[in-house]
């Protein structure tokens, strides 16, 4: 089993009320902005759903897909508390009709 010391992968998905183009583009341009370059951040990338991958596995209840990896638990947990974070949520949080949060730890 996995600790506090290993990376953990937080990957988060975005179901958008307005899911037009403009909408999916503005929630990845708000998490460029406020939710990279967090101390610990090993990778960040945020985007859009494939839309030509629609096997019977791939789930497709998603706009926008978050994806961050930290070198820790630590570096997570500081992350959820940063102004910047509550910042992001507030701002964007309104258009949200759903959110899956996806935490594991990596290596």
């Amino acid at each position: 089993m996995a600790d506090g010391n290993n990376n953990l992968a937080h990957n988060v998905y975005f179901n958008l009320s307005d899911s037009s183009p403009a909408a999916q583009q503005k929630l990845i341009d708000a998490c460029q902005k406020y939710l990279k370059g967090h101390p610990g951040e090993v990778y960040f990338s945020a985007g859009t759903l494939v839309p030509d991958l629609a096997r019977p596995v791939n789930d497709r209840g998603f706009h926008v897909g978050l994806h961050v990896v930290f070198e820790n638990r630590a570096a997570h947990d500081a992350y959820q508390a940063h102004p910047r974070h509550i910042q992001f949520i507030e701002e964007n949080k309104p258009n949200w009709a759903g959110v899956r949060v996806f935490d594991s730890y990596v290596s």
